[in-house]
């Protein structure tokens, strides 16, 4: 789980996706990007603070022991790129290693206008940073960020809080393909993923026992209700986290408790079957030679690879070729 790529959400085109997931005749799933709306996200920041949600503490845990090394390895640069900065939380580990050679323009990228605001207002104290906050999708915003640069100058993009993980394998590649193709060669790139580790440690962040992760998924339904007119009961969903071995991903559903028909917008309606469940979030996994191997064929060189002992975690520093 983590904050997905960005789209702009249209009210048509989460109307032709909820009508899209929920017809699926073999197994219902609504889109993850739809679970991050101001409350969807408020539960997500509070899910990152539990106990049993260990990744973005080793994230942080990585950073704060190797951020002083990357001026070095970077050379000189001028723009550093966040993608899905959030409040700017990790970056700030970050930026005051940078300015300290060079100034910097800092270019935090998110859908979300208020993260923007406040990820601007958190790191405004940093001398010689001139943050340039950029909303839009992950891939648009980098192509403007880009245009940002002085010639002979390099570019480092942050890519934190195993938010790849939220994509299906083959469009994470792509996506890698297309962050590439905004790079020139010898710029770096910063990608933490989440490794694979015990089912007793992946399930319960996904299923924790205060039930924050259930209240996160369950809003997706209170949120068709609101903007699309849909008459969900909550009181026949229960939220459940399991891992799917041979994919290596924790899948979020929301299990039907009864038999019951959901109207959407006076649109559609949907049948449910006692057991039947709608897929909400894949979160992938992944073993380090696999981080190195769909990076290689994404065109980047592996420059160093840090990983969490406390919570196996990996930041992979790497080098456009």
């Amino acid at each position: 789980m983590s904050r997905p790529p960005g789209h702009p959400i249209f009210l048509t085109e989460f109307e032709a996706d909820v009508r899209a997931g929920l017809m699926k005749p073999a197994q219902k799933e609504l889109y993850s990007k739809y679970l991050y709306d101001d409350l969807g996200t408020a539960l997500f920041e509070a899910i990152t603070l539990l106990p049993e949600y260990g990744l973005t503490r080793a994230d942080l845990r990585l950073l704060r022991k190797h951020a002083r090394e990357l001026p070095e390895r970077a050379g000189n640069v001028a723009v550093a790129v966040e993608l899905g900065s959030g409040s700017g939380e990790k970056s700030r580990e970050i930026l005051p290693h940078l300015v300290i050679h060079n100034p910097i323009t800092y270019c935090p990228i998110d859908l979300s206008s208020a993260a923007l605001s406040r990820c601007q207002r958190d790191v405004d104290d940093i001398p010689h940073l001139k943050v340039v906050p950029i909303e839009d999708s992950y891939i648009d915003g980098l192509a403007s960020a880009s245009k940002l640069r002085k010639p002979e100058t390099s570019m480092l993009v942050l890519f934190l809080g195993s938010s790849i993980g939220n994509f299906e394998p083959h469009v994470a590649e792509t996506f890698l393909k297309a962050i590439r193709g905004h790079l020139r060669p010898g710029d770096l790139f910063l990608l933490s993923t989440d490794l694979v580790k015990s089912i007793d440690r992946m399930v319960p962040a996904y299923d924790d026992a205060l039930g924050v992760t259930a209240a996160f998924n369950l809003n997706l339904l209170v949120r068709i209700n609101r903007e699309l007119g849909a008459n969900f009961d909550l009181t026949n969903f229960r939220h459940e986290a399991r891992y799917n071995e041979p994919e290596q991903r924790i899948e979020m559903h929301l299990r039907s408790t009864a038999d019951q028909t959901v109207s959407i917008n006076g649109n559609f309606t949907v049948h449910l079957k006692p057991g039947e469940t709608i897929w909400t979030e894949s979160s992938y996994k992944f073993r380090t030679e696999q981080v190195r191997s769909i990076s290689e064929r994404a065109g980047f060189n592996c420059e160093v690879q840090w990983v969490d002992a406390e919570w196996p975690f990996a930041q992979t520093l790497l080098r456009a070729r």
